[in-house]
């Protein structure tokens, strides 16, 4: 069998624009494309063997997906898939991703956030597969100590929510796996905060219900679905009062990826590496609203309100070790970045439904 890359939640928003790069890059464009997903984050029509999204990258590449509707803490249909494939490494996105709502359902999100990762560790273990790229978040790092972020920050401190409670404690499973046997190769992708959508337009962020995210909150008002943006806060210590935030594209991280996928190949690589996966510069949320209303030519109504609990002012990636590690670094600007969310929403104003 030809060898394989498992991406488990590759339907989802990352994981999908993850998928049509491992395709349309020549480095990862001769393996097979696996894609486990419980369809908790993404859209497929009725009646459709697909998600919406991995459909669309099949039409657009030309290639085929195989596609397993599976929840990783599956375990006997994990061990089918591995099986039944060539699996050389794996990139782990599924994951329940909201913070408001890991306050409110803590339990779930252990369940499917930790229990899962462990499970697909096990899987992974029977069957001989030790590489993986893992989903993470800079959620780890809590309040910030210092600005930028790197990764020798502290983690696990003061984290506000389950979710990023969530992260961190998959990332310390991760190393005492490493501390115990040295076939295996992790590394763990500190993303800050993924937005836009693939040049194409054809796909992009589909929160289902109300967006958790500044961007899709954004792009949703320009196109008429939403009425209004909730601005949380415009007393921070910041530029101009509301939170600043590094804002990636979603293309950049994808290929992030791909070059981490690239260190598995050197020699003497092991063990666990955490990685920042930003720009290194920080933007407002009104810096933010203004660099949409031009890409989009149109205006953005807001209201400020109260601060949300757990917010914090500012956070920002120092990214110096993406670059000697992975020699990778973002290159897309935030007017690439909006122009971008726009081509994809007012293309699809009512996101994969038709």
């Amino acid at each position: 069998m030809s060898s394989a890359i498992l991406v488990t939640g590759g339907a989802g928003y990352v994981g999908s624009h993850t998928v049509m790069t491992l395709l349309e890059c020549s480095d990862t464009s001769e393996y097979e494309i696996v894609v486990i997903d419980s369809l908790t984050n993404a859209y497929r029509s009725e009646g459709e063997k697909k998600p919406e999204p991995l459909k669309r990258i099949e039409e657009m590449t030309g290639k085929n997906i195989h596609f397993y509707e599976t929840d990783i803490r599956d375990k006997e249909g994990l061990n089918r898939i591995f099986s039944s494939h060539n699996i050389e490494c794996v990139i782990h996105f599924a994951a329940l991703k909201a913070v408001g709502e890991s306050v409110e359902k803590p339990l779930e999100y252990y369940q499917a956030n930790i229990s899962g990762t462990c499970t697909l560790f096990e899987a992974m273990r029977k069957h001989g597969v030790h590489k993986l790229v893992y989903s993470s978040s800079c959620t780890v790092y809590g309040e910030p100590e210092q600005l930028p972020l790197d990764e020798e920050h502290p983690t696990g401190r003061g984290l506000a929510s389950p979710y990023g409670r969530s992260k961190y404690f998959c990332e310390e499973i991760m190393k005492d796996i490493c501390t115990s046997d040295a076939k295996w190769m992790i590394v763990s992708l500190r993303y800050f905060n993924p937005v836009g959508a693939h040049k194409s337009g054809r796909i992009g962020e589909d929160p289902s219900g109300l967006p958790n995210n500044l961007m899709p909150f954004i792009s949703q008002v320009a196109v008429g679905r939403l009425k209004e943006l909730l601005v949380f806060g415009n007393d921070y210590p910041t530029i101009d009062g509301t939170g600043v935030r590094d804002y990636i594209h979603v293309q950049d991280l994808a290929e992030g990826h791909v070059k981490a996928i690239q260190l598995f190949k050197q020699s003497g690589f092991s063990g666990f590496h955490a990685v920042n996966l930003g720009t290194g510069t920080g933007y407002s949320v009104l810096q933010m609203i203004s660099a949409f209303e031009k890409a989009s030519g149109r205006k953005i109504p807001y209201k400020i309100v109260g601060r949300r609990a757990g917010d914090i002012a500012a956070n920002y990636a120092d990214v110096s070790l993406s670059q000697r590690l992975l020699g990778w670094r973002a290159t897309r600007t935030l007017d690439d970045m909006c122009r971008d969310t726009w081509a994809w929403q007012s293309s699809n104003p009512q996101g994969f439904k038709r």
